[in-house]
């Protein structure tokens, strides 16, 4: 049997990332550690040198590009139960007629999923995003009951499986104060609260909410909330990545294969310098490697 086929022996995908950045390094340290969970194969794709640290050039971005078209085909094939992708540079992939805002969108259009999400866990902290990749102006319009709604949904699914029985999820408010009553924006009352009820009435969490944004991190944080519900890309990820920078990791909910990824960028000013810590590719490594536990 091969082992790619064997549940004994599942193997977990990497990306390198943008061969400029800090992907090669930190993946070498991670695979290097020792804090790999045992049991697994790691199989790392594209260029993990032959580019000049801290230059990112379209050649790199065409490579980084690349190695996630033939990561997604082993996905898509069995060959390997997991990705966890390398950081890239959105910009330099542009640049080179990638299409796609990021790489959670890509590899939700490879895989032919409607209903996906972003998601970020670390420390005492896990966010969901109704909205991601757009424009802070264009918010307010995506912010649908129905999304918010579905959103809500996935991040349930995600931490009942993380072994949190009726988790309970705080849904963040959009406008100051979650709208001061109507004083400071509608989209809580017409909108987000709503939402709640509908959540309320049939999930596998316990939902509360709209909060305001500028409290609920902290209450959760301290345990009042297994996870929050945010409504728009920074509103989740400046408290994650202040509580939780270096353990940080993305995941995509909603696919048919694990997807995770450290929660950092290509960091090209620091690249090649000895300064990137691998702390949150081992972390994306090792909940991927949870989350293929669970399944098994």
């Amino acid at each position: 049997m091969d082992s790619h086929t064997d549940p004994r022996h599942p193997c977990i995908g990497i990306t390198s990332g943008d061969p400029a950045g800090i992907g090669p390094e930190v993946i070498r340290a991670a695979l290097a550690s020792g804090k790999l969970p045992p049991g697994f194969r790691y199989d790392v794709i594209g260029e993990m040198s032959g580019h000049a640290a801290g230059r990112p050039t379209a050649a790199g971005a065409r490579a980084a590009a690349a190695a996630l078209e033939s990561a997604a085909g082993k996905l898509l094939s069995g060959e390997w139960r997991a990705v966890v992708t390398g950081p890239v540079s959105k910009n330099a992939l542009h640049a080179v007629g990638y299409e796609f805002p990021g790489q959670t969108e890509f590899f939700a259009a490879r895989a032919g999923a409607a209903d996906f999400a972003m998601c970020l866990t670390g420390g005492g902290l896990t966010v969901g995003l109704v909205t991601a990749h757009v424009p802070m102006r264009d918010v307010p319009a995506l912010l649908r009951q129905s999304e918010i709604v579905r959103v809500g949904n996935l991040l349930a699914g995600f931490l009942s499986k993380a072994a949190r029985n009726n988790p309970r999820i705080a849904v963040a408010g959009l406008n100051p104060h979650a709208g001061e009553g109507g004083d400071l924006g509608s989209e809580e009352i017409e909108t987000i609260g709503p939402a709640v009820r509908e959540l309320q009435m049939g999930s596998l969490a316990e939902f509360s909410g709209p909060y305001p944004p500028d409290t609920v991190f902290r209450r959760a944080v301290d345990g009042e909330f297994d996870g929050v519900l945010c409504m728009y890309h920074d509103q989740g990820l400046i408290p994650l990545k202040l509580h939780a920078f270096d353990e940080g990791v993305n995941v995509t909910l909603g696919l048919p294969f694990v997807r995770t990824s450290p929660d950092h960028g290509t960091a090209f000013p620091i690249a090649g310098k000895g300064l990137a810590r691998p702390d949150s590719m081992i972390a994306a490594i090792c909940l991927a490697a949870r989350m293929l536990s669970a399944q098994l």
